[in-house]
């Protein structure tokens, strides 16, 4: 089993950047795929970015490619997301989660879960 812990989040104005954290608890990190999702009010959970056991490998969402990546560190136990050229639309609470076994694209399928940070986007 598996905590995620959030931090990073908070208000910047459009065209600015954040850089979140995870941190994870447990000794065997490196055999969960790692992987952020965030959730707008009204709206679905949705895929930001995931990211494989070794950190090789990477997936972005369409609306978020070539403005953030994301990044791990596992001998720290920590995964990033750096947000550059942020916009209002990526105002949502930011989850970090993982998951046992292969990438997947639907939250649902995720196995565990941090409690989410708020990312505001606004002037």
């Amino acid at each position: 089993q598996v905590q995620l812990v959030e931090s990073g989040g908070g208000l910047v104005q459009p065209g600015g950047s954040l850089r979140l954290s995870c941190a994870a608890s447990g000794r065997t990190f490196t055999t969960y795929y790692m992987g952020w999702f965030r959730q707008a009010p009204g709206k679905e959970r949705e895929f930001v970015a995931t990211i494989s056991w070794s950190g090789s490998r990477t997936y972005y969402a369409e609306s978020v490619k070539g403005r953030f990546s994301i990044s791990r560190d596992n001998a720290k136990n920590m995964v990033y997301l750096q947000m550059n050229s942020l916009k209002p639309e990526d105002t949502a609470v930011y989850y970090c989660a993982a998951r046992i076994g292969g990438n997947a694209w639907h939250w649902s399928t995720w196995d565990y879960w941090g409690q989410g940070t708020q990312v505001t986007v606004s002037l």
